[in-house]
């Protein structure tokens, strides 16, 4: 009787493992426009492997998804990213990283469903793209920062002219960071949460 060595059974990498003192999640998207860097800013800032849904773009998108601009873009998120950042020991923010095509917003439903707020990156070459994603979120009622992603040949813009350009309230912050950067992913995370907490103190406070 031939007996078989089968390799054994892999657990959970350390880093993958919820830490036991955390007592609080919070759901957070990431979104933008098509090749804003979504998925960069998940890998990069997350303690976890991230989850991609990304698929190499095909001749079926031509004359659909937009590339104007990014036209060395060879993939593309077709449902989600997913990632895991500990904001200290006691909360855990859980990333969902939309799909940037229009033709997958319908699935922006599901990922929404119970997000605290928004980070939106924007890429300064295309503003426009980051039009409509913004009003998604007003029409939700779901509170956001912006975040400008560094592109080597993008055009800096003041904060005002940033402002004016996508019509923006005066209390959204507005920041610069480098997705593929951990460390300025987490500074846009944070700016995000800091603005979650001035808002949720203001609604507390006496009318």
């Amino acid at each position: 009787m031939d007996c078989k060595t089968s390799e054994p059974r892999r657990g959970p990498r350390s880093e993958d493992t919820l830490p036991a003192s955390a007592a609080s999640a919070v759901k957070v998207v990431i979104v933008g426009g098509f090749g804003v860097g979504k998925t960069t800013l998940v890998g990069s800032v997350s303690e976890i492997r991230p989850l991609t849904t990304e698929e190499t773009m095909t001749q079926a998108a031509v004359g659909i998804d937009d590339i104007a601009g990014v036209e060395r873009k060879t993939s593309t998120t077709v449902a989600m990213d997913f990632g895991r950042i500990s904001v200290n020991r006691h909360l855990v923010l859980y990333l969902f990283g939309t799909p940037g095509q229009e033709r997958f917003w319908f699935l922006w439903n599901g990922l929404f469903e119970g997000a605290l707020g928004a980070v939106v990156l924007v890429d300064t070459r295309r503003l426009e793209v980051s039009f409509d994603v913004i009003g998604r979120l007003e029409d939700r009622g779901v509170p956001f920062v912006i975040a400008v992603n560094a592109f080597p040949d993008a055009p800096v813009h003041s904060t005002a002219e940033l402002r004016a350009a996508l019509d923006l309230h005066d209390s959204v912050p507005v920041i610069h960071c480098d997705a593929r950067d951990r460390g300025s992913s987490r500074d846009a995370l944070m700016t995000l949460m800091r603005y979650l907490h001035t808002l949720a103190t203001a609604n507390l406070e006496p009318q």
